[in-house]
């Protein structure tokens, strides 16, 4: 099911909570609607050719019901249904700080990540970021000898860089790699946020080092914000575009943390406090599996969708209709390919 296109994270466990496992709602699918084009589900053997070229890679299945899941990661509403990993698990469970930046990052800001990076990791926080050329590779290297982890943006075997081969197999035999992404994918520009959002989402805080104003490390600020991480940044030169993200985030009320001892003083926080990920409609509370949902309320909902994102509840009330009902719609509507849903309860239309 988690193989099966246009089934987001949100979709997933909403039809594992109406038809009670992944087998029902498999075979239920067909029966419902249709949209623009016949719904493919993901094929057995497509699923045994992947789970076989995992084990023969070295590389594990993990399920969010898993205990080897990551823990924080549970807490994001939804969280990815389905991991790989190839590595070190036990390093997911350990307090984890993202350390994320500019690829083109200047020496000055390499030289504060690998400090930031090698502090924390003899403090005994696991290193999180995205294998990329930079800073993500600064503070990978640099935390190497206490355990760092690399979230791909690909299938697990796709090293990306290709620049940073050895440093992918250092963090294979050292750390922990883990990707969404199905065995084989290669990475394209959609699943980078996808990768960020688990980057921070392991994480109790994200460190921002070397952000220009529409670099990708802010996509990672604001995913952590959602997720109700903490978001640090280290300032730099208002005279260096570099660091213009930074400053921004600084500016709108970011923690700012010069070296680990400031990272390690922000998150002295109760975790309990801090990270409170939001609860989605549980789809049992929807509607019997066997009633369906009148086409009016179908196309009320499709109606009101635009491109740009809005919250469930936004939209249940601009339709009249309860959260539960409104989110079983959706449901609806990203299998017929029309709507597409988000992590942390949000909803737009397909384009």
């Amino acid at each position: 099911m988690a193989r099966t296109p246009r089934i987001g994270p949100v979709t997933f466990f909403q039809l594992l909570a109406r038809y009670g496992s992944a087998s029902k709602a498999i075979d239920a699918l067909p029966s419902l609607r249709s949209g623009r084009s016949k719904l493919k589900i993901a094929a057995r053997a497509e699923i045994e050719r992947e789970w076989q070229a995992l084990s023969d890679f070295g590389a594990n299945v993990v399920c969010a019901c898993e205990d080897t899941y990551p823990s924080l990661l549970k807490q994001f509403a939804p969280p990815p249904p389905v991991l790989t990993m190839i590595g070190r698990p036990p390093l997911a469970q350990k307090r984890c700080v993202a350390i994320v930046g500019a690829r083109q990052a200047s020496a000055a800001g390499r030289k504060i990540g690998r400090d930031i990076a090698a502090a924390l990791s003899a403090a005994d926080f696991t290193i999180v970021s995205g294998l990329a050329r930079g800073i993500d590779g600064e503070a990978h290297a640099a935390s190497l000898n206490g355990g760092t982890i690399a979230v791909l943006g690909g299938g697990i075997d796709h090293i990306y860089p290709p620049q940073h081969t050895r440093l992918y197999g250092a963090i294979r035999d050292t750390g922990l790699l883990i990707s969404e992404s199905p065995f084989g994918h290669r990475a394209t520009a959609r699943d980078f946020p996808r990768r960020n959002r688990i980057v921070t989402g392991i994480s109790e805080g994200v460190v921002i080092i070397e952000a220009a104003e529409r670099s990708g490390s802010l996509i990672s600020a604001r995913t952590a914000m959602e997720q109700n991480r903490e978001v640090m940044s280290v300032p730099g030169s208002p005279l260096d575009p570099r660091s213009a993200g930074n400053n921004r985030l600084l500016r709108d009320g970011a923690t700012l943390v010069r070296h680990a001892d400031d990272v390690i003083e922000a998150l002295t926080v109760p975790l309990t406090r801090r990270v409170n990920a939001p609860d989605l409609p549980r789809y049992e509370d929807m509607l019997p599996p066997d009633i369906g949902i009148p086409e009016a309320q179908i196309e009320r909902v499709q109606a009101l969708l635009s491109t740009t994102p809005i919250s469930i509840p936004d939209l249940a009330r601009a339709a009249g209709l309860s959260e539960p009902r409104c989110a079983a719609v959706l449901v609806e509507l990203e299998l017929s390919g029309e709507a597409v849903t988000f992590p942390g309860g949000f909803a737009a239309l397909a384009v």
